[in-house]
């Protein structure tokens, strides 16, 4: 296989519009042996969560690779918290030199595999809906369920929002909310005059939010009173839109309007996590 330095001298360098094809096919090949290293990765991982602890000899033998190759996804999947390694237990007599390494996969590499938690999630809030009597009377339970959850979360955001100015408290629970995993940021919104806009780039309930808009719903209300103002959902992850948006009134703005977003709806409290769109 040419290198990239053979490539680019074995490349039409005259033109300009011959440069481009070679870097296209480039990157082009790397992003292919970056999604061939991913996948060899999510191998090595995948073994080690169906046979449980395995030393690089093991892997190799069952993957069919060589125990180099296999130590470097191993390392690379230890920096990434993903796999530790342990001293392999040995039952009966031990030989000599040392043991070799077992590699387990840590909580967060579990967490990489899907577990059915949001199956698990929803399933239970049905039940609760059920239990209640189903209709109104389910909704209801629900929504009281999905308050009582986020009111212990909502209580470390409600210190980081009032350490911070009267400016500043939208960034305050957007960083907040991003070290709960939301990836949150905060921004001005269109019109700049009329507020800002607080967006999730991430929903770790987005799945069961499809089925129980009240998840979205209480997570508003959160905002609004930990803001103290009326806010306003535009979009959510939950019903297809790329980001979950609300939109912030500046102080002293009350009964101005979210400005209208192609692809969103407004929504207030009472009707986030619904795109009726």
């Amino acid at each position: 296989m040419k290198n990239a330095s053979e490539e680019r001298k074995g490349s039409p360098a005259g033109t300009a519009a011959g440069a481009r094809p070679a870097v296209s096919e480039q990157s082009a090949r790397g992003v292919a042996a970056q999604d061939e290293q991913q996948g060899t990765r999510n191998r090595v991982a995948r073994s080690i969560l169906d046979h449980g602890p395995s030393t690089a000899a093991e892997l190799a033998l069952r993957l069919e690779l060589t125990q180099a190759a296999v130590r470097r996804h191993l390392d690379a999947l230890a920096a990434d918290g993903v796999v530790e390694p342990r001293e392999k237990r040995v039952y009966g007599a031990r030989g000599r030199g040392r043991p070799a390494k077992a590699f387990a996969l840590t909580d967060c590499g579990r967490d990489a595999f899907d577990q059915s938690y949001d199956e698990l999630a929803a399933a239970a809030l049905r039940w609760i809906a059920e239990s209640a009597g189903g209709g109104g009377k389910g909704e209801a339970a629900v929504a009281e369920f999905a308050r009582a959850r986020l009111a212990a979360q909502a209580e470390g955001y409600r210190r980081a929002v009032e350490a911070a100015g009267p400016e500043d408290r939208t960034r305050a629970l957007a960083e907040a909310l991003t070290a709960d995993g939301y990836a949150a940021t905060a921004r001005s919104a269109p019109n700049s005059q009329l507020g800002e806009q607080l967006c999730q780039h991430h929903c770790p309930v987005a799945h069961v939010a499809e089925q129980f808009p009240q998840l979205c719903e209480a997570e508003t209300e959160v905002f609004s009173r930990l803001l103290g103002t009326h806010v306003q959902r535009l979009a959510t992850i939950a019903h297809g839109d790329g980001v979950c948006t609300t939109f912030i009134p500046k102080a002293g703005a009350h009964g101005t309007t979210a400005p209208d977003t192609t692809k969103t709806t407004t929504a207030s409290a009472s009707t986030a996590g619904r795109n009726p769109a």
